[in-house]
């Protein structure tokens, strides 16, 4: 019992960490640039994000104010399991900040882009053109095992293949509008979500 205690205490951390991380940046990009009304979206956007954002988001909420509320979708893992969420929900966090710190003011509630918009290609976008989808799949991951919660953990995975499968493409199809070849060419040399392998020359 005194372990799951701990391991709720890190699960509040670790998701109270990431949220301020990113609403610092993201009210600092709205008071210094343009912001884009999620309406702007589409229905389907709107719904598929009501629709796996919504469950995701107070299943968190349900287990940091009262883990019995999600006793239901329990699973048993090991500690060591649990623990490793803790250390991968930890590693998160400058990942995050890096990720906004290198964004800066091109950050946007919505797949649209803004009329200011740069191609931001340092940082981790040198590698990866969406690190903050990696960097926010992963933590949901670790506080999904950290919670020892399938339910949290089904989500998660919903909410990232929903991401890559609906919002990516038109996010990417916007900024080809935009950037034309210089964006074609910047797809060519990096990877969607994790850095590409060159494992030929």
């Amino acid at each position: 019992m005194a372990h799951e205690q701990v391991f709720r205490w890190f699960f509040i951390a670790i998701g109270v960490g990431a949220l301020l991380i990113s609403g610092y940046f993201r009210r600092k990009a709205r008071r210094s640039g343009e912001a884009i009304p999620r309406a702007r979206e589409g229905k389907l956007v709107l719904l598929s994000r009501l629709v796996f954002a919504a469950p995701l988001y107070l299943s968190i909420l349900a287990y940091m104010v009262n883990p019995a509320w999600m006793a239901w979708s329990a699973m048993p893992l090991p500690a060591w399991l649990r623990w490793l969420g803790a250390a991968v929900g930890l590693a998160m966090w400058p990942l995050i900040y890096w990720v906004f710190r290198s964004i800066g003011d091109n950050i946007s509630e919505t797949f649209l882009t803004k009329s200011q918009h740069v191609l931001v290609a340092h940082g981790p976008y040198r590698w990866v053109r969406h690190p903050l989808y990696s960097a926010a799949a992963l933590s949901l991951v670790a506080l999904s095992l950290l919670a020892a919660n399938w339910f949290m953990f089904a989500m998660a995975c919903a909410a990232f293949l929903g991401i890559a499968g609906l919002v990516i493409p038109r996010e990417e199809a916007e900024l080809i509008q935009k950037f034309g070849d210089e964006y074609r060419a910047y797809m060519a040399r990096t990877g969607r979500f994790a850095p590409r392998l060159h494992l030929f020359p």
